[in-house]
């Protein structure tokens, strides 16, 4: 054995124990759609045919909002097949702030409502409840409605996250683990998920100084899906005036790019937060403008989710979308086909930036923008490159 050969095995052993810390705490990607938009729902305003009478409310002012907008025909008639075959991407029944505080007994109707309306109506591809906070006040409420949730619905299947707001602490995040296993092996509901909402500065900065939020996602025991920005609460909690209260604020910008680096390697989404100026009225298309001009504030800055409570946001929310994948279409499926089947091409491209231009190009199949076919390479290739297989990089 050489002096490099023993140098390598003494190294392999020394280094034993970070290799595996780094494997388990920054596993990559999951390699599954993240949804571009999550719709709230007070849960006593949820029914059965819920999902369908959105998609018709959000069609019926595509148009207004298209013209609004701007937005050429193609991205228009994108637009309208999505509403029209799958409107909501992420569903959430709302038993926290958009429900309010209830008796026992009208909540606990709420979630059996609820879970049936689920059983019986259309289903999106991704959808959870909120429940209250695992505050001291809250906790036994919110965990009463995600025990009744359970046991009414069964099996809840892959695609089931419940939110959990204005996380303060490690503890409570490791209750909610705790919570979760043991819900599990009562009603063989399938593995349980949650995402953290940040709507708390303790979340970014802890008392000794330490990010919590990083902490929080470790201590999740792998059951962490998301880290959701919470626009009103946040800044209101750092003492910003409400009339200043927005996603672009500084504060916002300061929070979600902890959440991004906390996240980054994880498996964790992010989702930006709402705004609360409704596309109503005679301020409609001031609304539908601001909010799709915040949508592609987020998109730019790598946030490709956000939360809204209003069925009228829907277009705004898949126009912006939909624009800002299409106009980079052309640019990055040239790249990588420039990386991948080595032609000439005016970028030096890396592992990196085409892994950033796979991800770019997948998720604009995902969520409708583009199709497959328009990317003149193969879905499955653009998958390895993106490491979206918990392997190596293409090259």
């Amino acid at each position: 054995m050489t002096l490099l050969d023993r140098l390598n095995r003494e190294l392999d052993a020394r280094l034993a124990k970070a290799d595996a810390e780094l494997a388990a705490h920054y596993p990559g990607e999951r390699g599954v759609r993240q949804p571009v938009h999550t719709l709230y729902v007070p849960a006593d305003k949820f029914g059965a045919h819920t999902v369908e009478s959105f998609g018709r409310e959000a069609l019926a002012v595509l148009d207004e909002c298209a013209d609004a907008l701007s937005a050429d025909d193609d991205v228009r008639e994108r637009v309208r097949a999505k509403l029209a075959a799958e409107p909501i991407e992420d569903l959430r029944i709302d038993f926290e702030d958009g429900y309010g505080i209830r008796s026992d007994e009208e909540e606990d109707q709420a979630v059996r409502d609820a879970a049936r309306s689920l059983r019986s109506g259309a289903r999106p591809p991704f959808y959870g409840i909120r429940v209250k906070a695992f505050e001291a006040a809250t906790r036994a409420r919110g965990l009463r409605t995600l025990d009744l949730f359970l046991a009414e619905i069964g099996d809840v299947g892959g695609g089931f996250v419940v939110t959990i707001p204005k996380v303060t602490s490690v503890d409570q995040v490791e209750a909610m683990a705790f919570a979760c296993a043991r819900l599990e092996h009562e009603y063989g509901a399938g593995r349980l998920r949650f995402e953290l909402q940040v709507e708390t500065p303790q979340a970014i900065v802890g008392a000794d100084g330490s990010v919590l939020l990083a902490r929080m996602v470790h201590a999740s025991e792998g059951r962490c899906a998301g880290l959701h920005y919470g626009t009103y609460d946040y800044s209101a909690a750092c003492g910003i005036a409400a009339a200043y209260q927005s996603m672009e604020h500084p504060v916002a910008d300061h929070a979600k790019a902890v959440m991004q680096a906390v996240a980054a390697g994880t498996g964790v989404v992010v989702s930006d937060g709402s705004t609360n100026m409704l596309p109503v009225g005679d301020h409609a298309e001031q609304a539908w403008r601001v909010h799709a001009r915040l949508v592609r504030r987020s998109l730019e800055r790598g946030f490709y989710q956000g939360w809204a409570r209003h069925p009228a946001r829907l277009p705004s929310r898949y126009l912006a979308t939909y624009a800002f994948f299409r106009q980079g279409l052309t640019t990055a499926a040239e790249r990588a086909r420039a990386y991948v089947y080595g032609e000439r091409t005016a970028y030096l491209d890396e592992p990196a930036t085409a892994a950033a231009l796979a991800g770019f190009l997948l998720r604009g199949v995902e969520c409708g923008a583009t199709d497959e076919a328009e990317l003149g390479i193969d879905r499955s290739v653009l998958h390895r490159l993106a490491r979206r297989e918990g392997g190596l990089p293409w090259r």
